[in-house]
């Protein structure tokens, strides 16, 4: 990854809908240079691209799951696929498990979180951190 490549990333960090001829005027080079560049960022798995979909949550929370050992992969599976859980993967550390999870009211959240999640089999208990206010990562796309 070059100067160009964070250049890039950066302009894309901060509209994503920009398009490619957009990109390569604030760049400096051509649109072709600019496609084959995040062709070649995103099939080395360096960036990813996503949409958020945004249906007026107002309620963010990381969850930390402790699960039984032999059910991790099975309890990661399961709140991956649940309305609201953003993102979902196995840790190391204090927590088995960690989500971000979304949800229109704090009471909504509160549901997930303690009559979905917590009664999932496997799940030994939960850990929540209501998101008070979110900053953005310099790399984030």
């Amino acid at each position: 990854m070059d100067d160009l490549d964070l250049r890039i990333i950066e302009i894309l960090r901060q509209d994503g809908r920009v398009s490619n001829a957009g990109i390569a005027r604030a760049v400096g080079v051509s649109e072709g240079t600019v496609r084959r560049r995040l062709k070649r960022l995103i099939d080395e798995n360096l960036i990813e691209v996503r949409v958020i979909l945004n249906l007026g949550r107002k309620a963010r929370t990381i969850v930390g799951i402790h699960a039984d050992p032999q059910s991790i992969d099975e309890v990661l599976s399961h709140v991956a696929r649940l309305d609201g859980v953003t993102f979902a993967c196995v840790t190391t550390g204090r927590y088995d498990i960690l989500i971000w999870a979304e949800a229109e009211t704090a009471e909504t959240l509160g549901q997930l979180i303690t009559k979905t999640i917590g009664v999932i089999p496997g799940v030994q208990r939960t850990e929540t951190h209501v998101v008070l206010s979110q900053g953005s990562s310099p790399l984030a796309v």
